[in-house]
Order: C-alpha cells, then structure tokens, then sequence
C-alpha cells in the first residue's frame, strides 16, 4: 500500500505555461498597441521602443553577472518591462531618458527586491513615476503631428471640448502606446481568452471608476464624458497590462475584486479632485502596497478545528 503513495510539496496542481511563455503571450497582446504607437508617432516611437527593452534586457543581464546571480533574460520579463516602459512614455522624449528609467525599473524595483515575483510594484510604472519626478517637464510635452499640445484628458480637465472617436481610435497625443483604445482592446481580449490575466481585476477596476466619476465628477452623468474618460490617459493600458501584474496584484478572488475597487477609486480621487488630469500610474502603484493587506483580509478560512485562528 505505502507504495501507491506519493508524498510531494504543494503547489499541486500546476499550469503547464511557464514564466517565458506567459511573458510571450504579453509580448503578443502588446503588439496591436506597440505598432500603433509607432505609425502614430513615427520612427521616434519605434526609438524609445528599442532602448527600453535593449536597455532593460542588459541591464538585467549585467546586474546578474555582477552578483553571480542565474541569469534570467530568456524568461522575457525584462523584454515585457521595457515594452511596458516606453508604452508609458511620450515619442518626443530625449532616448537618454528613456534608458534611465530603464535601468532604475530593473535594477531598483525590480533586481534589488530579489528579481521576477518578489518586486513590490509595477517595475515600468515604478520607472515612470521616477522619471516624472525627475523629468516632469520632458514626461509631460506631448507633441502630435510637431506640434506640442494637450492631452485630451488636460484639454477635459480644462472644460474643452474632446473627440471621443479620436480617443477611441488614437490619433490623438499622449504616450506611445495608450492612445488607441481598439489596439489596447484587442491585445488584451488575447489575454482573456488564453487565461493569461483574470478578469476581475480590469473590470472591478473600470466598473469602480465609472461609477466613481457618476457620482462625484460634475459631468459625471454625461455618457459623452464618462467614455472620454475611459478613453483618455492610461486606463485601459493599466487595467489590463499593468494592474493584472502576477507579482503585484493579489492572489485571491475576492482580492483581485477589491484591489480593483481600491484602483478605482484611487483614479478617480486623482482625475476628479486632484490637479493633475491622469493618475493612472499613482493609483496602481498605491495599490500595489495595498495588496499583502488585500491578500491578508480575503485568505479563505481552514476547515477544521482551529480553521478561525
């Protein structure tokens, strides 16, 4: 009998897609977006591409070399932190920056916290905070077909007046790979139907910020608004490339629902009440320190005796 047993550590049930896979099937979904933002914007959007990821990738590779460390950069999630990266960043930023916030998404939130899965939060959102702190002016210059200009969401803010289609299509200024919501749509029904990312987390998210907007904003009962909204800034890069990061988001079902309550939430204080007309990236790495509390608070109870302790 003792031989039909096999004793062996959990998980037990396991996923056949590993790391590289996942990270791949990312890659993928961010494709749509990616060319997009570089018939949008042009060769200076395929640049910053380029440097973000070449400089992610090597910037991994040296830190690891240098600690004696496996290396890791056939897993691809440098590549999909690069990608992530220079998505979040505007065409007309000087490249030297773009690398900058490169190494500080590897190396600092990422490498120094003990590498892929153990980081805090969204390492290319880390990174573009750190730049907009650092290079507030570069970070925020959008230009559009040479000439500099607002960002529909600012214009909004403003109490201008904004094409909705052109928000929903792209052809509009603002980071190389938020501006087409189509692009981001497609990529990320990709992830949903492959099972790669959980739909709780981007629905919870954008249900939360439409009802926020609904009862606080001033035009908040205006469908016309509420879908320049959605449309504008980062929101649909967030919910569903960048809030549904394994290593940053909760584990639990009932967490991944509550953590996007908390973003949206967080997004509409930030769009709504703050002077800033974005907030995207704030309130997903606000609530990236949330989620060991999220986890903590919807841990399912034990059967047995002792199960409530």
């Amino acid at each position: 009998m003792n031989e039909l047993l096999n004793v062996s550590a959990s998980p037990h049930v396991r996923n056949k897609l590993n790391t590289s896979m996942i990270m791949f099937m990312v890659i993928v979904a961010l494709l749509p977006a990616t060319g997009f933002g570089i018939y949008n914007f042009g060769i200076r959007a395929a640049l910053i591409v380029a440097v973000c990821i070449a400089t992610c990738v090597i910037s991994e590779f040296v830190y690891e070399k240098i600690m004696k460390l496996p290396v890791t950069i056939g897993d691809l999630s440098a590549v999909v932190t690069g990608l992530l990266l220079a998505l979040n960043l505007p065409s007309s930023i000087p490249w030297w920056i773009a690398a900058i916030g490169s190494v500080f998404a590897i190396i600092i939130v990422k490498m120094l916290f003990g590498g892929i899965g153990q980081n805090f939060m969204n390492p290319a959102l880390g990174a573009r905070c750190f730049l907009l702190i650092c290079f507030t002016a570069r970070m925020t210059n959008f230009t559009y077909d040479g000439v500099s200009t607002a960002t529909p969401l600012a214009v909004l803010k403003s109490g201008g007046s904004v094409n909705a289609w052109d928000m929903l299509t792209g052809f509009i200024p603002g980071t190389i790979g938020e501006t087409s919501v189509i692009a981001i749509i497609a990529g990320a029904v990709i992830l949903l139907l492959v099972g790669v990312i959980d739909a709780r987390i981007p629905f919870s998210y954008i249900i939360t910020f439409v009802l926020f907007l609904v009862l606080f904003a001033e035009q908040g009962r205006d469908p016309y608004y509420i879908t320049c909204q959605l449309c504008g800034g980062g929101l649909m890069l967030g919910a569903f490339f960048m809030a549904t990061d394994y290593a940053t988001s909760p584990i639990t079902n009932l967490g991944k629902i509550f953590y996007g309550i908390c973003l949206g939430i967080m997004t509409g204080i930030f769009r709504v009440f703050s002077s800033s007309a974005e907030g995207v990236s704030y309130a997903i790495i606000f609530c990236n320190l949330l989620v060991p509390l999220i986890e903590n608070i919807t841990l399912p109870k034990c059967f047995g005796r002792g199960g409530e302790a």
